[in-house]
């Protein structure tokens, strides 16, 4: 059971939430998109309820709510260190993909040998909730990954017209609705089920399939940008680089920032070696790990299904035509 919140109550609530939260919702930011007058819609801090995009898939995933593309984790001087100052806990509007994506990025970072103390520090604190899915999105093949719906969240979201539908299933979130007026309600979480075209995943694929000559098409077409990797809500790459001040070249900060297999540079190890200079092979990589090894290990797909991939790319790649591909190359698949 929740309650609809109209623009008044809604403000007021989104008030109180904010004196302990950070809250992070997709918003948009106009004028901000890779083409002149288009904007951007990714993940921000909204002033009302109002400003959360409903009706357009983010840009930019959740992650950077999280894990931010740069992130300063510890200053140094020359005889000292000190970390920044801890930052308020996050409150987090996301949709279903991106939930399931969430568990991607805990696989990695907290259970995939010792603990990321620093993604662990951030993500203890976070609360989640659930926006409604009423349609699919252009691109989006969640029900193919089966990650259309979730499990695990703090609260539930859905604009009904002109108010906004709110259950919280956190009883410390539940709290901030004391005392302020908004009509209970019920209803059912609202899930993709349909109106997808199916995509075939790989479920077995010949021993040999990195020799397939599908990859070769990819070595004259994707120009290693990476930006496939920087939309996606489950890549976990990153490296770190020490910036050094110019008042004083003695003192600094170390910052995390997001690597991508795509790129230049990512597989180079010491004696000039690199494991994947052509971009074919990294295309065949990054589309294997996400379909196919990552399940081998973990039983279940790294890939959301959120399309993000397949419309950020300055080449008109297709992800989900390789996908396609493929269960061309003779290896059984699934829908």
């Amino acid at each position: 059971m929740g309650n609809l919140w109209n623009t008044a109550a809604a403000a007021r609530l989104l008030a109180r939430l904010k004196e302990t939260y950070d809250v992070y919702a997709p918003i948009r930011f106009p004028g901000s998109g890779c083409y002149s007058d288009t904007d951007t819609v990714r993940y921000g801090q909204p002033d009302s309820f109002e400003e959360i995009v409903w009706d357009k898939k983010s840009d930019y995933s959740f992650k950077e709510t999280l894990l931010p593309i740069s992130d300063t984790i510890l200053y140094f001087t020359e005889s000292d260190t000190r970390l920044p100052e801890p930052k308020k806990p996050r409150l987090i509007f996301l949709r279903a993909c991106e939930l399931n994506a969430l568990k991607r990025l805990d696989e990695m970072y907290l259970h995939n040998g010792p603990a990321d103390s620093y993604y662990q520090q951030v993500r203890s604190k976070a609360k989640f909730i659930l926006m409604g899915c009423d349609r699919s999105f252009p691109s989006c093949f969640c029900v193919s990954m089966g990650t259309n719906k979730a499990q695990g969240y703090d609260g539930y979201a859905h604009l009904s017209g002109q108010e906004l539908y709110l259950e919280f299933t956190d009883a410390s979130l539940l709290s901030y609705t004391e005392g302020l007026e908004a009509p209970a309600a019920s209803q059912e979480v609202a899930y993709v089920t349909d109106g997808q075209e199916p995509v075939p995943i790989p479920e077995h694929l010949p021993e040999d399939i990195a020799l397939n000559p599908l990859w070769k098409e990819y070595s004259g077409r994707c120009i290693g940008c990476g930006r496939c990797n920087f939309v996606c809500p489950t890549c976990t790459c990153f490296t770190m680089q020490d910036i050094f001040y110019r008042d004083n070249d003695q003192a600094g900060e170390r910052r995390r920032v997001w690597a991508s297999c795509q790129v230049d540079g990512y597989s180079d190890i010491a004696g000039g070696i690199s494991f994947r200079k052509d971009q074919g092979e990294r295309m065949r990589f990054k589309v294997l790990h996400k379909v196919y090894h990552y399940k081998n290990r973990f039983g279940y797909h790294m890939c959301v299904g959120c399309g993000r991939c397949e419309e950020v790319c300055p080449e008109y790649i297709s992800y989900i035509g390789c996908l396609h591909k493929l269960a061309e190359t003779g290896g059984e698949a699934y829908e």
